[in-house]
């Protein structure tokens, strides 16, 4: 409860959170949400977002509160002003009397207890101090006695100065005031103490009234009344703190008495003034016009075009609101808002994008041109072909885009009137660029940009951001592809890479509108340009314009069959589009005259060299990278490279081909699908037959097999082709001679002598190769086969990369010759688990996986 019975939740919300901000900023409290004791606990915490609600503390005893005059106020008003000049005296001492400071004055009336300070200088050198006696006089030594009490400080000072000169001849006095007197003022009225102060005669009332703790809220600063034996006078210190016009006498003497009346009239001004606050009309007014009360209040902050909103009383008490003038008279209780006619901006031009710094100015007699005048105002690399005005219709209030050329805007060759409230957004290249990144891309399609992390604060949750939230203006773009599917067919079809995720840039992000209409003033460039994608234009703009945005075309175009797709102008039934193919070897691109929603491809000419190089590595005499051409072939390679060294061993020449790796790699994974079929099979099966009475490990089988079908999706293939490498053979038989393609790689190493045996042998390992040893012989050198060996199913990979049996069977022969380098496999025999029938194919599967690692092996080594 306020002062004067006024509950505080009764107020409005504003009102209440200045209330209680106030009262915490005299207390100490600081912030809000800090209750100070013995206010209700009822009041509600207003949390702002300029005063965010901290933790209760103590605070000390309020200091200040809303007086009642206030509180009657704020209850009208949106925000609580306070009572003008009441601060005044807050800042002034209130204990002990005051020091009186600087020279006196000549008009100084002396009294009784004044010290007076004479020096004689001359034939007598002498400085006596004096106190004027209770009888009003001075004593002199050798001097007779003169009055002093009653009379000006002029004329004692005269008076001694013509004394010592007739008495002590050939000297002279000098006069000043010690100490001065103190008199007794009787404070009266609405003063914090009041009662008997006691001041330095110097003393005026604005000290007397601080000696008494200050006025009070309740009491009257227009009216204060000074009566003592010389009369009675009335006091406006309004014409001392707020420079009324008046120079009232301030000054207390011995035996007056100051007296503070009940506070008169009051009226309210607020809004946009300099000083809102509440004011009090001079005494004995009841009404006053607003001219004053604007004065009073430091005029508005406009210097016109402003509104006077009152607030009155009617004669039933009820409040009414009527618009005045500066003329008008306020009477008691009356609130002013002052308030701007129309607070919007007016004749401006505002100047943003790829600029040195976002700038509002006035719209210049010339127009653009003259808003561009300094191309400092442009960051480099700006998009010359377009720049945009988003203009306001004065009257409809609908924002559009007005595209202007502003290459020629800054060349001073065109120019476009400018009106109020234009914006003009200027374009870099990366902002153009941007037009044919894949989020774009996506939008055209109807998709919403993926959801992405906002970055947070060290441990706290991460928070995924709405579809499109990041860039508003792909989100509007994707609802008008959704709406008009046919509108951005031009850039819907330009068949742009969906490679990574470029950001948002600011332009779109200030004007999400700008990207659909960019695009429906774009043209598509495809092909052998250095920069393809999508650049907005103006109509009849040439195709030299587009290509010098796009950097050109590049050597490998074929000028011959530029295709130009266009729409037509105007829009039946059926849009047909139409395609023609365009000579432009003789480079006169400035003919080409492109419109909005146009499409060049510029094709690639038809070359001897392939897209990409050949690696030679081993036991060439010139190994590297070449290049090719196509229908080049692996002899005339080896031609280039200068032919194979004498270590050289073509036989076990490793040959990769990336179509052929990516073949094997489906490959393997296609058996280790295969293979997890055949594991259910078996499982199913054996689960019907009952193996777990038979005693066999169904389960260890099938864990076996699963991990070999993940070793085989993770085995890497090798890519390898057996060619035939041998340059004398490949001159024999050209048809072996094998066609080049573009990543080929190809690698010849040394002659080896060794033979390695794996699999189900006593010792497996590499053994020098002997000649005219068979499999039979490598393998009992090896130790021999193991029990489980199953040597029907041995093979030999041979150094090109072949496999063949090895002859190990009893119903085979003795198998061929071994070459060196070969890799003879012994496999495991199945028989002991020929119920399952997926055993037995784990041969096939490990054979694949050997020559695959075999491959990769001979290119490691020669690699390094």
């Amino acid at each position: 409860m306020l002062p004067g019975g006024i509950p505080v939740p009764a107020l409005p919300p504003g009102v209440q959170q200045d209330i209680l901000q106030r009262i915490l900023d005299a207390s100490g409290a600081g912030q809000v949400g800090a209750q100070p004791p013995g206010f209700p606990a009822s009041l509600p915490q207003i949390a702002s977002p300029t005063r965010p609600a901290v933790m209760p503390q103590p605070a000390p005893q309020l200091v200040e509160s809303l007086s009642h005059t206030e509180v009657f106020y704020a209850a009208r008003l949106e925000a609580p002003l306070r009572q003008f000049g009441y601060d005044t005296f807050r800042e002034m001492p209130m204990t002990g009397a005051p020091p009186a400071l600087g020279v006196l004055p000549d008009s100084y009336v002396l009294g009784r207890d004044d010290e007076v300070m004479v020096a004689i200088r001359g034939r007598t050198r002498q400085t006596v101090t004096l106190r004027v006696n209770r009888d009003g006089t001075l004593l002199l030594p050798d001097l007779l006695p003169f009055p002093a009490a009653g009379r000006s400080l002029g004329e004692v000072r005269a008076d001694i100065m013509a004394r010592v000169a007739q008495e002590l001849g050939g000297s002279e006095a000098y006069v000043s005031i010690g100490q001065v007197r103190q008199i007794g003022v009787f404070v009266a009225g609405e003063v914090a103490r009041p009662g008997m102060q006691a001041l330095p005669a110097l003393a005026s009332a604005l000290d007397a009234l601080a000696m008494a703790g200050g006025v009070k809220k309740t009491g009257s600063l227009r009216a204060i009344r000074i009566e003592g034996p010389n009369g009675r006078r009335v006091v406006d210190l309004y014409s001392v703190i707020a420079g009324e016009a008046g120079a009232p006498d301030l000054m207390l003497r011995e035996g007056e008495r100051l007296v503070v009346p009940p506070l008169g009239a009051t009226v309210a001004v607020a809004g946009e003034v300099t000083r809102p606050g509440i004011y009090e009309l001079p005494a004995g007014a009841t009404r006053a016009p607003l001219a004053s009360l604007l004065r009073l209040a430091g005029e508005p902050l406009r210097p016109a075009g402003n509104r006077f909103l009152l607030q009155g009383t009617d004669a039933e008490g009820r409040r009414s609101f009527s618009e005045i003038n500066t003329a008008a008279q306020l009477r008691r209780g009356d609130a002013v808002v002052v308030q701007p006619g129309a607070d919007v901006a007016a004749g401006q031009v505002r100047l943003s994008g790829h600029v040195t710094a976002p700038v509002l100015r006035a719209p210049r007699g010339g127009g653009l041109r003259a808003m561009l005048h300094d191309p400092r105002l442009v960051r480099p690399d700006p998009y010359i072909r377009l720049g945009v005005i988003w203009r306001v219709d004065g009257r409809s209030r609908v924002r559009r885009f007005i595209g202007f050329d502003l290459g020629r805007v800054l060349r001073g060759e065109v120019d476009m009137p400018l009106d109020e409230s234009d914006e003009i957004v200027l374009l870099s290249q990366a902002d153009v660029l941007w037009l044919a990144s894949p989020p774009v891309q996506r939008a055209l399609r109807g998709e919403l940009t993926p959801a992405i992390a906002v970055p947070v604060a060290a441990g706290a949750m991460p928070v995924q951001a709405a579809p499109g939230a990041e860039c508003a203006a792909l989100q509007a773009l994707a609802v008008a592809a959704r709406s008009s599917p046919a509108r951005f067919a031009h850039a819907r079809g330009a068949g742009f890479p969906d490679l990574g995720a470029p950001p948002c840039p600011q332009a779109f992000i200030d004007y999400p509108q700008l990207l659909p209409w960019l695009l429906d003033q774009s043209v598509l460039l495809s092909g052998e340009a250095r920069m393809p994608g999508l650049y907005p234009i103006l109509d009849d703009t040439g195709l030299d314009k587009v290509l010098a945005a796009a950097g050109g075309v590049t050597d490998t175009a074929d000028l011959s069959a530029v295709e130009l797709s266009r729409e037509p102008m105007e829009q039946a039934g059926a849009i047909p589009l139409s395609r023609t193919l365009l000579d432009l070897r003789s480079r006169n691109y400035a003919a080409i005259r492109l419109s909005p929603r146009d499409a060049i491809r510029l094709p690639r000419g038809f070359g001897d060299r392939d897209s990409g190089p050949v690696t030679l590595m081993g036991e060439f005499l010139r190994p590297g990278i070449y290049d090719i051409r196509r229908g080049e072939r692996f002899s005339e390679l080896i031609a280039r490279a200068g032919g194979l060294s004498p270590q050289a061993y073509p036989y076990g020449a490793v040959f990769t081909r990336e179509s052929v790796r990516q073949r094997q790699q489906d490959g393997f994974a296609r058996t280790a699908r295969e293979l997890e079929q055949s594991l259910i099979q078996v499982a199913a099966g054996q689960a019907v037959s009952g193996s777990r009475a038979s005693g066999m490990d169904l389960g260890g089988a099938i864990t076996a097999g699963r991990e070999l079908a993940g070793a085989l999706r993770d085995a890497r293939a090798a890519g390898r082709m057996v060619v035939e490498a041998n340059p004398v053979i490949l001159a024999a038989r050209p048809e072996l001679d094998v066609l080049l393609e573009p990543g080929d790689l190809i690698a010849i190493p040394k002659r080896p002598n060794e033979v390695t045996v794996v699999g189900a042998v006593l010792n497996p390992g590499s053994l020098q190769f002997t000649t005219g040893w068979r499999v039979a012989e490598y393998v009992r050198a090896s130790g021999g086969a193991q029990r489980f060996a199953d040597g029907s199913r041995a093979f030999i990979v041979l150094p090109n990369g072949q496999s063949v049996p090895s002859g190990l069977g009893s119903w085979q022969a003795s198998g061929p010759p071994v070459p060196p380098g070969s890799l003879v496999v012994v496999p495991q025999d199945p028989s002991p688990y020929e119920t399952w029938g997926f055993i037995r194919d784990l041969t096939q599967v490990l054979g694949q996986i050997s020559i695959s690692a075999a491959a990769l092996a001979v290119i490691g080594k020669q690699a390094r």
